[in-house]
């Protein structure tokens, strides 16, 4: 098995780096013709090849600057859609592992903090294989879910997989039962240290969540059903890294905040935090966490941009970033 991965990844190389044909492909591996197709429609099929294309959209790289000069954004990729899905994930997730790939590349992140959520497990899945020696990646969160396919910590996980630097995770639930077994918890040996290395993270990675009965909160079993009821009652918009904040960007100051099992604002806005996240779904939710100053980047899709900038054109749609 393992021998016929490294032929196809060697066919599929060949073909599309190199720019061989498949029939010159088949001459150089001593295969069929018929063989090279096989292998090199496998390593399309397996994931085995990332695609980057070079260039930008005029209409996506206006909306950029918008974005960027209202919200004071040292980053900002607007993608363009791939399909009508609600929820971009496929054109998120390429573009934030190509984002990923250059920050790496630098290597002037060497620790870097991970939100979670399907977009940011995207952004994992496109990250081409690499080999870093200093990098680490560290959770900012807990999120220990009853659904092991849809725990968060899996976005680490594959992560270190891509790249083979160290990660560490926090074996904690998302939110406590409490505000006081929240702190006996976050005083265990272990959770207390890596929350000390998440606070030293340069770069944080985070997905954005919304505040509804369908956000993938509730849908993995971080948070239930009630809890977010009451976060929605006390004006919570969108969220990120367990920390909610109202359309205006103010904090949402509940009892379920007190208990989530997150860095501080305070850690928060020491690190440079560039968020992954679009849809339909989630516009209001985007433009809460970005009135709320956290955001020195984002990465989205163009029909929420579209959305995002009309509101800031609008007159009286846009405030600008606030002040930490």
């Amino acid at each position: 098995m393992e021998d016929e991965i490294g032929l196809a990844t060697r066919a599929a190389w060949m073909h599309f780096a190199g720019g061989l044909t498949q029939s010159e492909v088949a001459e150089r591996l001593g295969i069929t013709r018929l063989k090279a197709h096989r292998l090199v429609a496998r390593a399309a099929r397996d994931g085995l090849v990332r695609v980057f294309i070079d260039g930008e959209i005029a209409e996506c790289a206006q909306m950029e600057g918008v974005l960027a000069a209202a919200h004071g954004l040292d980053v900002c990729r607007v993608v363009p859609v791939l399909d009508d899905d609600p929820l971009p994930i496929k054109a998120l997730g390429i573009v934030g592992a190509q984002y990923l790939k250059g920050v790496l590349e630098r290597d002037d992140d060497t620790l870097i903090g991970v939100g979670h959520g399907r977009t940011l497990a995207a952004c994992a899945d496109n990250l081409i294989r690499m080999q870093l020696k200093r990098t680490r990646f560290v959770s900012l969160l807990g999120g220990l879910t009853r659904k092991f396919s849809a725990n968060p910590h899996d976005v680490i996980y594959r992560l270190a997989d891509r790249t083979g630097a160290e990660a560490y995770v926090l074996p904690v639930p998302f939110t406590a039962n409490s505000v006081e077994d929240r702190a006996v918890l976050m005083a265990q040996r272990g959770v207390a240290e890596v929350f000390d290395l998440a606070r030293r993270a340069s770069l944080l990675f985070v997905g954005l969540g919304a505040v509804e009965k369908q956000a993938s909160l509730i849908a993995t079993g971080m948070l239930d059903r009630n809890d977010m009821e009451q976060v929605r009652r006390d004006g919570g918009c969108g969220e990120v890294l367990g920390w909610f904040f109202d359309r205006a960007g103010r904090p949402v100051e509940t009892e379920v905040s007190h208990r989530t099992l997150t860095l501080g604002l305070d850690d928060l806005r020491r690190g440079r935090m560039v968020a992954v996240a679009g849809g339909t779904g989630k516009v209001d939710a985007i433009a809460s966490v970005l009135a709320s100053g956290l955001l020195q980047g984002l990465i989205t899709d163009e029909r929420t941009a579209r959305v995002l900038v009309d509101r800031v054109e609008r007159p009286g749609g846009g405030a600008g970033r606030r002040a930490g």
